[in-house]
């Protein structure tokens, strides 16, 4: 299993930030934020299931543009994962007519360009020998983080989310666990923020952090553009002994 990230910033403003999204393999991806608009038309196409952590538009900006770009290039549907919820929402203000077509009933509803794939948490989606699971996570709308396992190893990645005991549950219990991908979004002065939006800042992830019981590879993602340096200083200070580090565009993790 390849894992590619073609986003991990909290935000926009130069060719180097891109919103969150992770290429598996060839034909898997992991949240369809803005990093999707790089790939060339030749690679959407080999896109078959797009794992949605949460409806934030961070996540998923380019996931209509998806299926409107290479739909009618492809001989099956793009098979959007999600809960319930998550699904719901997609369908009541994305995939509505009013913000974008309805791509589950395009071409026609038999042979529509996306279908949506109902999913749980603790529930694993096998692709070959690849398992995707989602996990419990806390965030503001309903939300989801992922394991990726290739039966060999295993990552984990939070999405957005604040304090969860039940995701550091899953990290300690997953098997063959190599690398655990984590958002902090704000500095610690921007706490209050934190709270509000459910996100994470380095203290609180300090805090979190207790929780963790086995080794890992630690990377954060999600920084909002303009606090980086800031918050990774923070996160160097509070939590130095696990030896964070920041997640890359373009990085390449293989399993």
């Amino acid at each position: 299993m390849r894992i590619r990230i073609l986003g991990c910033s909290g935000g926009i403003g130069g060719r180097h930030l891109r919103t969150t999204s992770m290429l598996v393999d060839q034909d898997i991806l992991i949240d369809a934020g803005t990093g999707v608009g790089d790939l060339s038309i030749a690679e959407l196409v080999r896109i078959d299931h797009v794992f949605v952590t949460h409806t934030h538009l961070d996540h998923i900006a380019c996931l209509p543009l998806i299926a409107d770009t290479v739909g009618d290039m492809r001989d099956r549907p793009l098979t959007v994962y999600g809960t319930e919820e998550i699904l719901a929402i997609l369908r009541t203000h994305v995939f509505n007519w009013c913000v974008w077509p309805d791509f589950t009933e395009i071409p026609s509803p038999e042979a529509p360009f996306v279908r949506f794939q109902q999913i749980q948490a603790g529930e694993a989606v096998r692709l070959g020998e690849r398992s995707i699971t989602a996990v419990e996570v806390n965030h503001t709308v309903p939300a989801v983080g992922y394991v990726l396992d290739s039966g060999r190893a295993s990552l984990i990645f939070s999405g957005d989310t604040t304090v969860c005991p039940g995701f550091w549950a899953s990290v300690n219990d997953a098997p063959n666990l190599r690398y655990l991908i984590v958002e902090c979004a704000f500095p610690n002065r921007e706490f209050e923020l934190a709270t509000a939006s459910k996100h994470l800042c380095p203290s609180m992830l300090a805090q979190e952090l207790t929780r963790l019981r086995r080794e890992v590879e630690l990377f954060i993602t999600h920084l909002k553009p303009g606090q980086i340096e800031l918050t990774m200083l923070e996160i160097e200070d509070g939590i130095g002994e696990y030896r964070p580090r920041m997640l890359q565009n373009n990085q390449v993790f293989e399993l």
